[in-house]
């Protein structure tokens, strides 16, 4: 479920690039320049956090939680019985 997430995530910051990009000045003097800038650093930033999330996602931590569950009823029904 998280990893349609994390593609939609890269898939919208795609999109912000497609369409920003073109309008942005990297090269200009002042405050625009430096928006220009930082904007495609953080963008960058975002794109490259989410891919490595889809990446490296654990596949461990599906069955620790669905082996904590079956812990976890176990446990209420040996309570229950004493």
């Amino acid at each position: 479920m998280k990893k349609n997430r994390y593609l939609l995530c890269i898939l919208l910051c795609g999109v912000l690039l497609y369409y920003g990009v073109p309008r942005l000045a990297p090269y200009d003097a002042g405050i625009a320049g430096v928006f220009s800038v930082t904007w495609l650093a953080f963008a960058i930033f975002v794109l490259a956090g989410n891919l490595t999330a889809l990446l490296y996602a654990p596949k461990a931590k599906q069955q620790n939680s669905r082996k904590t569950i079956h812990q976890f009823q176990k446990k209420r029904k040996i309570r229950y019985f004493q």
